[in-house]
């Protein structure tokens, strides 16, 4: 997964997935433009796995997330160097090669590691089959992205809400599913036709919250969200603490 080289960045002339608009409008007597995108709605299911009491995630490379480290790690100042002995930075420095010259090794188009773009999330699809239901839907990313086999009608409706309100305004439903081991009929995985690479990530219900407010583990909100959804809503059931 970590794995990730001969990077290019080029200009989006067409995709299946994004289309860019910018719409004019008049707002209490001023006017006003936006930009923004156009993409397709979205659907999201919280996993309990109620054999192990662990939550099933998915981990997986991100190009825009990966991008965007590469643009924050670009406007950091550099860092202090200590103090070395003499001769220590000369010799740790590379020589530029001939006919480059010193700024020209040291490009600021290096790029971070892969695991820069990898992250936490809820099992997820694009609402892109008009003839299912939300519901099924749900239903097909949870058995190939993650292995287990659900029927739609076992799906609960958490909610669903606006995600990136600047760019897209799309919107996302999230359901619920309990899960079992007899329900694992697969690895999980994705589908490899579609791209997808993706690992199925195991949290022991007792450590959720501590997970999700642990800034260091790059995830969604929408893990954040679940995990306090089932705090205050499942929690009690299981008579077991999720580690607020």
């Amino acid at each position: 997964m970590e794995e990730v080289n001969n990077i290019e960045v080029v200009p989006c002339t067409e995709s299946n997935y994004l289309k860019p608009f910018r719409v004019h409008y008049n707002q209490n007597g001023t006017k006003k433009s936006w930009d923004f995108m156009r993409t397709h709605d979205s659907v999201s299911v919280l996993i309990f796995n109620t054999t192990s009491h662990c939550f099933v995630l998915v981990k997986q490379f991100r190009p825009a997330v990966f991008m965007c480290e590469w643009e924050r790690a670009k406007t950091q100042p550099p860092q202090p160097v200590e103090k070395a002995e003499e001769g220590a930075a000369e010799a740790a420095a590379p020589e530029p090669q001939e006919g480059q010259s010193a700024s020209e090794g040291d490009s600021s188009s290096q790029w971070p590691p892969a695991s820069a773009g990898v992250t936490y999330e809820l099992c997820a699809g694009l609402v892109d089959k008009p003839d299912l239901s939300l519901e099924e839907i749900a239903r097909q990313e949870v058995l190939e992205e993650c292995g287990y086999d659900v029927p739609a009608s076992k799906l609960k409706r958490i909610t669903s809400y606006r995600s990136g309100v600047g760019i897209t305004g799309s919107k996302q439903t999230m359901f619920y599913a309990e899960v079992s081991d007899d329900n694992c009929v697969g690895a999980g995985g994705g589908e490899p036709r579609e791209g997808e690479l993706i690992e199925v990530v195991k949290v022991p219900l007792h450590e959720a919250m501590t997970f999700a407010y642990d800034e260091r583990i790059p995830k969604t909100v929408g893990v954040i969200f679940s995990f306090i959804w089932f705090h205050n809503n499942m929690s009690p059931k299981y008579k077991i603490s999720t580690n607020v």
